[in-house]
C-alpha cells in the first residue's frame, strides 16, 4: 500500500516537473494562451470568436491553418508566433482589417467572413529576425511596458520569431564591472545615455550622454524581464548580447598587464581586449554568467566587434583568434550558443575586409555556430561578394531606414523579386531566413507588411494586385480614390531604382545652405502630389480611420518636403542674381512652408517632438534626472555627438521643425539678407561657428513642446492643398504668393 502511494506521488511530481521544464504539451498550452491573450488585446470584443489550437511543424517548417467552425474561426499553429501570424492573415485577407506600427484598422465586420475549406501556410524562413541595434537608440530608448507590449504583439502578428532583445544590458554590465572591482563612478563613465546605449553594446562609444541613475538601471532590468517573458511565451527566440571584447577603458588601471587596443568610431575612442589575453576569456565568462543570472538564455547572441570601425590588425591570425575568442566565450558557457553577426562591417570597411580576411574571421567559427545578417540586401548585398559567408547560415535583410528618418519611400520590387531571385540562386549558400533591420521603426508600414509576408511565400507577388490588396485592408473597404493614390505611390516613392542607394532627405532638415540640394528622389513631385489629392478625395468615406489619417499626413508631408527644395533653389538663384526683393519673397515662403508642415505634423502623435521628450522625462525621478534624459532625447536627433554626426537622425517632427529647423534657417536667411542689403558680407565660417553654439545650447534648453496631437489631420491637409495646389508643388516651378 505504501509503495503504491509512493509511486502515485512520484508520478504526480514527475508530471509537475515535466510541465515546469517545458514539455511539448506545456509549450502548446502556453502558445494557445499567448495567442488567445493577443486576440483579447487587439480585438477584445471579438476575441471569443477565435479558437486557437496547436499543431505540429510541417517538415520542420513553421505553419498555420485557418478554418471556419460555425460562427468561430479556428486558428492553428505550431507555436504562438505561427498562430498570431495566422490571425493576422485572416484579419487582412478575409476581414480587410490590419495592425501596423503607424495606425490600426480593427473594427471587425459584424459577421466574421467564412473560410472555404482549410487555408494553410508554411514559412520557408527558419529565422525571421527583427530590430537593429540602432532602433534601440532612435525609436525605443524611452519606451515603457505598454509600448513594448504593443510592439511584441506586432512582431508576433507578423511572424517574427528572432527579435534582437538588448534592453537592460546596463544591468548586466554593472554587475560585471562590480565583480571586476570598478566603482560606481567608473561604471558611470562607461555606460552611455539611453539613446546611445546600443552604440556602446556595439563598441562604438563609452559614457556619452551618461551617467545613468540606479533607478534607470533597475527599472530597465525589470522591463527586459517582462519583454523576454512575453517573447518566450509566443515561442520567439530572443537574441541577447554576446561579449565582443569591448571593455571599460579604466580596466587598464586594474589590469595593467592585459593587452588592450584602442579603436576609433566617429569622435569616440573605445578599448578592445586582445583575443589572446587571458582576461578576454575571463570577462566573457563573467558576462555570460551575469546575463544568464538576470535574464536566462535562449542560446542566440548578437556580437559585433567592428560594426563600422577598423580592427586593430589586419593579420589573418589576429582575425582568426578574435573570431574564436568571441565564439568560444559564448560556447564555453553555453554549448548551444549561436553567434548572430551583422556583416555590415564587411561593406562599410570594404577596403579593409578583403576576401582572405573575411574568410579568416568567419572560418574561426563552426558553421553551425553562426548566423550572418546581410543587412542591406535590397541595395548592397554582401553574400554574393563573400562566397555566401563561407558556409555560414545567413539571412536576407532589409535595412531600409537610417537614423529613423521620416520619409516616404522604399523598394517594394527589390523586396518582392530580390528575395525570390536569391532563393533560386544556386550560389546562395545556406540562406535560412530574412530580417527587417531598419535603424528605427520607420514611417512606411507597407514595406514592413510585404517584407514579413515574403517569409511565408514561395513566389513573388504581382505588385499591382498586392498594393490594391494592401489599400483594401489598410482602409477596410475598396475605394477608387485610395487605390489610385496607392497606385501612384507604388510608381513613385516605392519604386526606387537599383542604382539609387539612398532615400530622399529634405533640405529643411540639413544645415542651412544655398548649395544645390543633393536630391535623391527620382520621381515627379507633381505626380506624387496627385496621391495627396486622391487621398483627399476619399476623405468623406475614409476620414475617420486612423490608418487613413496617418497616410494622408505622411503623403502631404513628403510632397511639401520635396517642394522645400524648389524654394531653396529659388533662394540660391535670387542670391546669385543679387535680387533682394525676390530673395525676400521666396525666403518668406520657405519659412512659412516649414510652419505649415509643423502644423500638419502636430496632428499625429508619432510625429511629435513633445511626445518623445515627454516619454524621456517620465523615466526621471528627480528634476536633474529628467533634465539629463531630455538632453539625451534632444541631442540624438540633432547634433548627436559634438559635430561629426550632426543631423544624422534628422526628423520631420512637429516641434523639431518649428523650434529647431525653422529657427536655424531663419538665422541663416537673416545673414544672407544682410549681405544682399550691403550691410554685412556673409561670412560662412563665422556664421557656422555661431550657429553651432546655438545648436549646442538647444539641447540644454527646457522648452515645452506639446506631447499630445493638436488639430485635425484632414482639415489641415485640405487647407494646405488649397494653399499650395498642383502648380506650386511642381518640382520645376515656383510661383510667388
Amino acid at each position: 500500500m505504501a509503495l503504491a502511494l509512493l509511486l502515485i506521488v512520484g508520478a504526480i511530481l514527475m508530471s509537475c516537473i515535466d510541465r515546469i521544464s517545458g514539455t511539448p504539451e506545456a509549450e502548446a498550452s502556453s502558445a494557445v494562451n499567448s495567442a488567445r491573450d493577443l486576440a483579447g488585446r487587439i480585438v477584445p470584443e471579438r476575441a471569443d470568436n477565435f479558437i486557437f489550437e496547436g499543431i505540429a511543424m510541417d517538415n520542420g517548417e513553421d505553419v498555420f491553418e485557418l478554418e471556419s467552425s460555425g460562427d468561430k474561426i479556428v486558428v492553428r499553429g505550431n507555436n504562438g508566433v505561427s498562430m498570431a501570424m495566422g490571425l493576422n492573415w485572416y484579419l487582412k485577407e478575409y476581414c480587410k482589417r490590419s495592425v501596423s506600427l503607424r495606425g490600426n484598422n480593427l473594427n471587425l465586420p459584424e459577421e466574421l467572413p467564412k473560410i472555404e475549406g482549410k487555408f494553410r501556410k508554411t514559412s520557408w524562413a527558419k529565422h525571421r529576425y527583427f530590430l537593429n541595434y540602432c532602433a534601440f537608440g532612435y525609436s525605443l530608448p524611452w519606451w515603457d511596458w505598454p509600448q513594448w507590449e504593443r510592439l511584441i504583439d506586432f512582431m508576433a502578428l507578423n511572424g517574427i520569431n528572432a527579435p534582437l532583445s538588448v534592453t537592460g544590458q546596463e544591468a548586466t554590465w554593472q554587475a560585471v564591472c562590480k565583480r571586476l572591482g570598478l566603482n560606481d563612478e567608473q561604471i558611470g563613465k562607461f555606460l552611455a545615455g539611453p539613446p546611445y546605449l546600443p552604440f556602446g553594446w556595439m563598441g562604438c562609444l563609452d559614457g556619452w550622454g551618461g551617467p545613468l541613475s540606479q533607478n534607470w538601471i533597475d527599472d530597465h532590468a525589470l522591463l527586459q524581464k517582462k519583454i523576454l517573458e512575453r517573447e518566450r511565451a509566443f515561442g520567439m527566440t530572443p537574441i541577447q548580447q554576446g561579449f565582443t571584447g569591448h571593455v571599460p577603458t579604466m580596466l587598464k588601471e586594474k589590469y595593467p598587464d592585459a593587452k588592450m587596443h584602442s579603436v576609433k568610431w566617429s569622435e569616440w575612442n573605445t578599448t578592445l581586449l586582445d583575443p589572446l589575453d587571458p582576461l578576454f576569456e575571463e570577462m566573457s565568462a563573467l558576462f555570460m554568467e551575469e546575463q544568464k543570472k538576470l535574464y536566462g538564455t535562449d542560446h542566440m547572441y548578437a556580437a559585433d566587434p567592428f560594426i563600422e570601425m577598423l580592427p586593430p590588425s589586419g593579420e589573418l591570425d589576429y582575425l582568426d583568434n578574435l573570431g574564436k575568442a568571441i565564439y568560444n566565450g559564448m560556447a564555453k558557457s553555453d554549448p548551444e550558443a549561436v553567434w548572430v553577426f551583422q556583416t555590415w562591417a564587411f561593406w562599410f570597411q570594404n577596403s579593409f575586409w578583403t576576401q582572405p580576411r573575411i574568410k579568416a574571421f568567419l572560418d574561426a567559427v563552426p558553421n553551425e555556430g553562426m548566423i550572418c545578417l546581410d543587412l542591406a540586401c535590397e541595395e548592397q548585398p554582401m553574400w554574393n561578394l563573400s562566397e555566401s559567408f563561407h558556409g555560414k547560415s545567413w539571412l536576407w535583410c532589409n535595412i531600409q531606414n537610417f537614423g529613423d528618418r521620416v520619409f516616404l519611400g522604399g523598394g517594394l520590387d527589390k523586396i518582392n523579386s530580390g528575395i525570390m531571385e536569391v532563393r533560386q540562386d544556386p550560389a546562395k549558400g545556406n540562406l535560412v531566413g530574412l530580417g527587417f533591420v531598419n535603424e528605427g521603426l520607420g514611417y512606411n508600414p507597407i514595406i514592413q507588411d510585404l517584407m514579413f509576408e515574403m517569409a511565408w511565400r514561395d513566389e513573388a507577388v504581382d505588385l499591382g494586385s498586392w498594393v490594391d490588396r494592401y489599400a483594401g485592408y489598410r482602409y477596410g473597404q475598396p475605394n477608387f480614390d485610395a487605390e489610385m493614390a496607392w497606385s501612384i505611390l507604388k510608381e513613385t516613392v516605392y519604386a526606387i531604382p537599383k542604382e539609387n542607394h539612398s532615400y530622399p532627405y529634405s533640405i529643411l532638415t540639413v544645415s542651412p545652405t544655398l548649395e544645390p540640394p543633393k536630391l535623391n528622389f527620382t520621381y515627379s513631385n507633381t505626380r506624387l502630389s496627385k496621391a495627396w489629392e486622391s487621398l483627399l478625395n476619399a476623405s468623406d468615406i475614409l476620414g475617420e480611420l486612423d490608418t487613413y489619417r496617418f497616410d494622408l499626413v505622411n503623403v502631404a508631408r513628403q510632397v511639401l518636403s520635396n517642394y522645400a527644395s524648389v524654394l531653396q533653389s529659388e533662394m540660391a538663384k535670387a542670391y546669385d542674381e543679387k535680387n533682394i526683393e525676390t530673395f525676400g519673397a521666396v525666403s518668406s515662403d520657405f519659412l512659412q512652408l516649414l510652419m505649415d508642415m509643423d502644423e500638419l505634423l502636430a496632428t499625429r502623435e508619432e510625429l511629435l517632438l513633445g511626445k518623445n521628450l515627454h516619454d524621456a522625462k517620465r523615466w526621471g525621478n528627480t528634476a536633474e534626472e529628467k533634465a539629463v534624459f531630455e538632453w539625451n532625447a534632444k541631442r540624438v536627433v540633432t547634433l548627436w555627438g559634438t559635430n561629426n554626426l550632426n543631423d544624422y537622425a534628422r526628423k520631420e517632427w512637429s516641434g523639431l521643425i518649428s523650434g529647431y529647423y525653422q529657427v536655424r534657417w531663419k538665422k541663416f536667411i537673416d545673414e544672407i539678407q544682410k549681405d544682399l542689403q550691403g550691410g554685412k558680407p556673409y561670412n560662412e565660417t563665422e556664421f557656422r561657428k555661431e550657429l553651432m553654439v546655438w545648436m549646442d545650447n538647444w539641447s540644454n534648453a527646457g522648452d515645452i513642446y506639446p506631447h499630445e496631437p493638436q488639430g485635425e489631420s484632414v482639415v489641415i491637409a485640405k487647407k494646405l492643398w488649397a494653399k499650395y495646389g498642383q502648380k506650386k508643388l511642381d518640382t520645376n516651378s515656383y510661383e510667388k504668393n
